[in-house]
């Protein structure tokens, strides 16, 4: 009976995967890797390792999460070193603990290996920081799949009036809603917002604006992109950096 890996393989760029990841990487029989992976990362599994693809799109999985699941538990029964590699974090929305809680079930032996969270190394490409002193000493990540207006919703809004900084994962197609809640909550229209598609990519874009209109202002974003509200916004204007890696190196500088 072989081991399962439960591995975050960070936010997007190569080179944020950590050490560890990358030797399990290396020495896999098996890979299941999510949409959100950096398919680049792949190219350091051995020859002969084979390569699952069990992502989703728009909410939608290509195989079910349950399939997943016996996935890992039917390869971990042939094979000696299976691979659970996820976008981010395993255990940020990354359905790592279910993963966790069925092979445990199962007497399957399994290692969880944290990944750099896209909620904050996003945030830090951009040049916007998750807390500053005294502007927002908390933040907040909460998911941007569950629609604001679900019934018995788990998200406590009420308590996002405070001024922290507010993170939404895997948002954009909530957006409009997700904006229309924080001012029904009553959040300034005028507090900065920005969302960041492809964040720590080449591809990364950022548009900036406010609640009342980044809405308009982010139309032409695609997913993955994250959402941050709050003032630390405001900070990316002076301390923005990765534009300038990007245009180095377009330029071959």
């Amino acid at each position: 009976m072989g081991k399962v890996y439960i591995v975050g393989a960070g936010p997007g760029d190569v080179e944020l995967l950590t050490l560890k990841a990358l030797k399990i990487i290396q020495n896999a029989d098996v890979i299941l890797y999510d949409r959100l992976v950096n398919e680049e990362i792949l190219n350091f599994s051995k020859k002969d390792a084979q390569l699952v693809y069990v992502g989703k799109e728009d909410g939608k999985h290509t195989i079910p999460q349950e399939e997943i699941n016996r996935l890992l538990y039917k390869y971990a029964l042939t094979y000696d070193t299976v691979l659970r590699l996820k976008g981010g974090d395993p255990f940020v929305f990354g359905r790592g603990s279910e993963e966790a809680l069925y092979l445990s079930e199962r007497n399957i032996e399994y290692e969880v290996v944290p990944g750099i969270t896209s909620a904050i190394a996003v945030l830090a490409y951009a040049g916007i920081p998750v807390t500053h002193r005294g502007i927002s000493s908390s933040f907040r990540v909460v998911t941007g799949h569950e629609a604001p207006d679900k019934e018995n919703s788990s998200i406590d809004w009420e308590s996002m009036k405070a001024d922290e900084t507010l993170i939404f994962l895997m948002g954009l197609h909530n957006i409009d809603k997700i904006m229309k809640k924080l001012i029904e909550i009553g959040k300034d229209p005028k507090t900065p917002v920005a969302v960041i598609q492809s964040g720590t990519t080449l591809n990364q874009r950022v548009v900036v604006g406010t609640i009342e209109n980044i809405v308009e202002l982010s139309k032409d974003l695609q997913p993955p992109s994250i959402i941050v509200v709050g003032e630390v916004v405001k900070l990316r204007e002076k301390i923005a950096w990765f534009e300038k890696v990007i245009q180095y190196q377009n330029f071959g500088i």
